[in-house]
């Protein structure tokens, strides 16, 4: 092998064994470049708080309810009051009581509908515009309007009503049905009899004739 052949294989050697490791490390950095990023909110949306709503006197039948809701834009908190009207009957009821008041606190009972009933029930119905026991119980039957909304005798005695007076509409119509039929029998007319032709005639000269005859017997 002439030294020039070997010269130029050891040349070619060296730059494989040197220059293509750096080549390769170049290539694979340059392909495995990456830019990573991590972004960090530590701001929460602030929260809104329901108002605390206190009733401290137990006496005006209220209670209080709030609530609250956020969202990330806005925040809104509210509260109220809240009105018993079972514990203010209740309360009214035993004031007029104590007064002496007994006809007036039971009448403010039975506005709810269930006092209403179970007086009913017991047969002794509500107070009516100053009237207490059976004659209480028939003006409430002519005023059922102003029963409580929800009372089981309201609805009873509007059905019996509505019963009673569907039948008396059926009587009724029963009555209209047979005295339209009598008058049409009324008023049904007999035929004449016709009269015979010449009839008239035949009895006008029956004078004549007979005074005629008279004169030649006399």
């Amino acid at each position: 092998m002439s030294p020039k052949l070997l010269f130029a294989v050891a040349f070619a050697t060296f730059l494989g064994a040197f220059l293509l490791p750096t080549v390769v490390m170049k290539v694979y950095a340059a392909d495995s470049n990456t830019v990573s990023s991590t972004v960090v909110t530590d701001k929460a949306p602030p929260t809104a708080s329901a108002p605390s709503v206190v009733v401290n006197n137990s006496d005006i039948c209220k209670s209080g309810a709030a609530a609250s809701i956020q969202t990330q834009v806005l925040g809104v908190a509210t509260g109220i009051t809240i009105t018993d009207e079972n514990c203010e009957r209740i309360k009214l009821a035993r004031s007029l009581y104590g007064m002496g008041m007994k006809v007036a606190a039971v009448s403010t009972l039975c506005r709810d509908h269930r006092v209403f009933d179970a007086m009913w029930m017991s047969g002794t119905p509500c107070p009516f515009m100053g009237k207490i026991g059976n004659e209480a119980k028939t003006a409430w039957e002519s005023n059922l309007d102003i029963m409580p909304d929800e009372s089981e005798i309201r609805v009873r005695e509007q059905n019996k009503q509505e019963e009673i007076a569907l039948a008396k509409a059926d009587k009724e119509k029963q009555a209209k049905i047979a005295k339209a039929k009598r008058e049409r029998e009324l008023k049904k007319i007999k035929p004449k009899k016709r009269p015979v032709d010449n009839e008239g005639t035949k009895h006008m000269w029956f004078k004549p004739i007979g005074a005629i005859l008279m004169l030649l017997l006399i």
